[in-house]
């Protein structure tokens, strides 16, 4: 049986977390293969809502089965404080929730590292969340990192140790101002790493390998957004690890022949957190519009996110090298209101047009080239059929399914599970 892969076509919060939701009622597994606490996948349902950083977002049915994969870095103090909140809500994580031995720790010197390689590069700042990430893969590539299979082993505190003493040397390296209490922070660690050993540790690509061929449904969750990737993202304004298609064979152990189905999620205009290029953002009142009424705050780091109008050669892009299979699209609800609506149809670069992505597109390089179309006033909030939609929504959907030669299955107008459109 093939796996079904589910990722973000921009630079991350597309609604991922929302869509795997709706969809686990179709699958046995869903397993999370890339990133860490960086990720924050937003779920809305019984009027309730719910944000995951590291666990799949499966994890509220009670038959799906939860992987956290070999590609995913966990930070154990996070971790735990995510399964407190779902025993708060008397969700029975320990049936369903296994761990691969073979994913990466994110430990208390990570983190610190972090924010001191941040606080060294002034205004070249990358805008990291700052949750140890890119410091864990760099030990990880460097051979040095600790896994979670360590933490069975009887001498894998002298491991941490050592690898913790040359975090504290680097940190003073960077000569900056971090004030920490690294005893404070570990006996934190130590608690969590307690917690987290008492889950189901596992061979994670035996187990997906027995799955598949039981003939047991599996999809496989990313993180972060295609334009985020380490190698084919806005570099270097990206993610430490592989969040396309791509990701997937490396985080879980799936060969490039089983993928089956590639559901690819977009937003119906364009965010961005943090720093980097991005062409299409606004700085008038419909930016403001979109951020407003979108609610665009991160649910990782509360930092309002950057809105700008739907970018047609970088979601283009992202589909081609993610092999997209189906198109879903998030928050049309909320262009309902604007007179007109503008997509990027290709960009001038460096006095010529074009409709791919090039190499660089920092804004002195790239002026933008729109193709308008009529916006709906409608409220799409309490619709329920595809039927309903008006028909300049869907003459925008149409504009873009002609485009990216790829069908939009799925039309989301709100953040519950309960508001989703299957065309």
């Amino acid at each position: 049986m093939a796996v079904d892969l589910l990722l973000g076509l921009q630079w991350g919060d597309e609604g991922k977390g929302k869509i795997v939701d709706v969809l686990t009622s179709k699958y046995n597994i869903i397993a999370r293969f890339q990133g860490g606490p960086n990720a924050g996948h937003t779920l809305v349902f019984n009027g309730k809502k719910h944000v995951l950083h590291t666990i799949p977002s499966g994890i509220f049915h009670e038959d799906a089965m939860n992987l956290v994969g070999n590609g995913v870095v966990i930070d154990p103090v996070i971790f735990k404080k995510e399964l407190d909140k779902l025993a708060e809500q008397d969700v029975d994580y320990r049936k369903t929730l296994l761990i691969s031995r073979k994913a990466h720790l994110i430990l208390p010197t990570h983190r610190l590292l972090d924010a001191a390689s941040e606080a060294s590069k002034g205004k070249a700042k990358i805008g990291s969340t700052l949750k140890g990430i890119g410091p864990t893969y760099m030990d990880k590539t460097g051979r040095n990192g600790i896994r979670v299979g360590d933490t069975e082993l009887v001498d894998w505190k002298d491991k941490y140790r050592a690898l913790a003493n040359k975090h504290e040397a680097m940190i003073d390296f960077y000569d900056v101002d971090i004030q920490y209490d690294l005893e404070e922070l570990e006996k934190d660690f130590f608690e969590a790493i307690d917690v987290l050993k008492s889950l189901t540790f596992i061979d994670s690509e035996e187990y997906i390998f027995q799955a598949m061929k039981s003939g047991k449904s599996i999809l496989a969750e990313g993180a972060q957004g295609s334009l985020l990737d380490i190698d084919f993202g806005t570099y270097p304004f990206v993610t430490s690890s592989n969040t396309t298609a791509a990701g997937a064979c490396t985080g879980l152990g799936i060969a490039p022949n089983k993928i089956g189905e590639v559901y690819g999620i977009f937003k119906a205009y364009t965010t961005r957190v943090g720093s980097g290029p991005f062409p299409t953002e606004l700085f008038d009142e419909d930016g403001e519009t979109m951020g407003r009424v979108g609610h665009e705050f991160g649910a990782t780091t509360g930092r309002s996110r950057r809105c700008g109008w739907l970018d047609l050669v970088a979601l283009k892009y992202a589909c081609q090298v993610n092999g997209v299979t189906q198109l879903m699209m998030m928050k049309g609800d909320v262009l309902s209101g604007f007179k007109s609506l503008k997509i990027c149809t290709a960009y001038r670069y460096k006095g010529e047009t074009i409709t791919h992505l090039p190499y660089n597109i920092d804004p002195e390089n790239v002026d933008v080239i729109y193709t308008e179309m009529n916006g709906w006033k409608e409220d799409l909030t309490k619709m329920t059929e595809a039927s309903q939609l008006p028909k300049e929504l869907n003459d925008y959907i149409d504009f873009l399914e002609k485009e990216l030669e790829t069908p939009i299955k799925i039309v989301s107008v709100g953040p519950d599970r309960k508001q989703t459109i299957f065309r």
